[in-house]
């Protein structure tokens, strides 16, 4: 096993810690989002642990990537992730939703959260974020990257396209946007409730360097990351296809796993099945 096989195990590994951090947070909450988290997992576990810069021991680090979750409802995988990678303990998931945690259902940086880059709940308001501190990085001649991630159904929402314009317009190549193209939104699939493609020839037209990947391989995952990073005079969108759900076949794919928690008896058999397709 080569060096490259060993990391991309590791990677492997975590994003596996993070979706069973994910279910028994979300089963000790009783509520919150768990399709969308199992299934950007391999994402987070890439950038966590593999192509950010960040300091978990430093936060505020001032030279670290922002990470701009835009999708705040995910925020069960932003968080076993952030625990994981050594922001705050492990043991803290478990307060995740409770009164008074500093982990509620939509990420809050006045919640004193270390790792938060963004108060997130309305839709559509990452990208603009996003594009604010991009445009000021360069400004200040600061070598950062920005990386926002959305949903596929959160492109429904004009203000994407409006900061999409603008980053263009900027050539704001240290912008990295990442949508988790899962095909699921809390009322069904995307392409019956306001279809999305062609997806792709959209981004190109607005002006994106636009690239297509498996979101729930760790190897693509990284490829596109490198190429995004290296690519200059304008800014990246990975198009991820993910399944919702991703590594418990009963509710892969369903959109009715949304914004549903598993019950402990279902958590013990979704964990399991984790566990046996690892």
């Amino acid at each position: 096993m080569n060096n490259t096989s060993v990391h991309i195990s590791e990677i492997k590994a975590r994003a596996m810690e993070i979706r069973k951090s994910v279910i028994s947070s979300l089963t000790a909450a009783g509520s919150g989002h768990l399709g969308g988290s199992l299934g950007l997992a391999d994402i987070f576990a890439c950038l966590h642990f593999s192509f950010m810069s960040h300091k978990p021991d430093n936060p505020n680090w001032i030279d670290r990537d922002r990470l701009i979750l835009s999708i705040g409802h995910v925020a069960p995988v932003l968080y076993a992730s952030l625990a994981h990678a050594g922001y705050f303990p492990i043991e803290e998931l478990n307060t995740l939703r409770k009164f008074e945690s500093r982990l509620q259902g939509h990420p809050g940086r006045d919640h004193g959260l270390p790792g938060i880059e963004l108060s997130a709940g309305s839709l559509g308001q990452g990208l603009s974020v996003a594009v604010g501190i991009a445009l000021a990085s360069k400004m200040d001649q600061r070598k950062n990257r920005i990386i926002s991630i959305h949903g596929d159904g959160e492109l429904q929402e004009g203000s994407i396209w409006e900061a999409a314009m603008s980053a263009a317009h900027h050539k704001l190549d240290n912008l990295i946007a990442i949508v988790d193209r899962n095909f699921c939104q809390i009322d069904g699939r995307t392409e019956d409730v306001m279809a999305l493609e062609p997806l792709a020839a959209k981004w190109e037209s607005f002006g994106w360097n636009t690239l297509k990947l498996n979101g729930n391989n760790v190897s693509e995952i990284l490829q596109a990351l490198d190429e995004a990073d290296s690519f200059q005079g304008k800014p990246s969108v990975l198009i991820a296809k993910t399944l919702m759900g991703k590594g418990v076949p009963e509710i892969e794919d369903d959109y009715k796993w949304h914004g549903k928690a598993p019950s402990e008896a279902e958590a013990r058999l979704f964990i399991q099945e984790l566990e046996k397709n690892q």
